[in-house]
């Protein structure tokens, strides 16, 4: 079972550069005026536009390389036409491939997320940044590609381990309650507690206020509040589910 960052780096860069060409492909099928319904109030152009600005902040922390906290104006362009937009995407995939290639596996640089390297933090974050809106921009399409089982399963457990800690969202009670999530054809647990402090997870526990259970390519879309209850289960107290699909939300 995928724990934190030990898909090997060539598994990440495969996905990104994968990732990166569906995208496009999805971005030219659906025109840059498409409205993106995962991410209301987006057009294609706005999540176009925005995963090639995380690419090109990427690029430049791995390439510099950046040791120093480094955060970026993501609207800030200046942006190339709309019609050299999609070309512009892909050359940013393109670079932020480069470099991650090109890094030593001793790369020191500035990180924000728990990892064993800092170059296999950020292989592993721009691919399921990458991943997950690919998943928004086929959506409009109605062709969306599906999840390899072994990377969606790592992708749920950067979200639980790594995202959620660095959160705080209050339930309405204020009082905490713990969520299990179980990956059922990858065999794994992650036992989130939130509401009452920082968010924490653990893979083993002993009880859960709410349960979430479902193939790892169905739990990643879903817990990233990318889809519906359609293809999980859901056991206990299933309004702390709604609580999470209003305050776990990650563009």
């Amino acid at each position: 079972m995928p724990m934190t960052g030990v898909l090997p780096i060539a598994t990440y860069l495969g996905a990104l550069e994968m990732e990166g060409t569906r995208m496009a492909t999805a971005a030219e099928t659906g025109g840059l005026t498409t409205p993106i319904p995962t991410c209301p109030g987006w057009t294609m152009w706005d999540l176009i536009r925005h995963t090639g600005a995380v690419h090109r902040w990427a690029t430049d922390i791995v390439a510099t390389p950046r040791t120093d906290e480094w955060w970026v104006d993501l609207d800030d362009g200046p942006w190339p036409a709309d019609s050299a937009l999609i070309d512009w995407f892909r050359r940013g995939v393109a670079g932020l491939l480069e470099a991650l290639r090109a890094a030593p596996s001793d790369l020191e640089c500035w990180t924000f997320l728990a990892a064993p390297t800092p170059l296999l933090m950020w292989a592993r974050r721009q691919a399921h940044e990458t991943a997950i809106h690919r998943l928004d921009a086929e959506t409009p399409t109605g062709a969306v590609s599906d999840f390899d089982p072994a990377f969606a399963a790592d992708g749920v457990d950067e979200l639980l381990s790594c995202h959620l800690p660095r959160r705080s969202p209050r339930t309405p009670s204020g009082q905490p309650v713990i969520i299990q999530v179980h990956a059922t054809g990858q065999g794994g647990d992650w036992f989130v507690e939130a509401g009452a402090g920082p968010i924490s997870t653990a893979r083993h526990g002993d009880r859960a206020d709410c349960r979430v259970e479902g193939e790892a390519a169905a739990l990643y879309p879903y817990l990233w509040n990318r889809r519906d209850t359609a293809e999980v289960a859901i056991g206990g107290d299933a309004a702390v589910m709604d609580w999470w699909r209003e305050n776990v939300r990650v563009l």
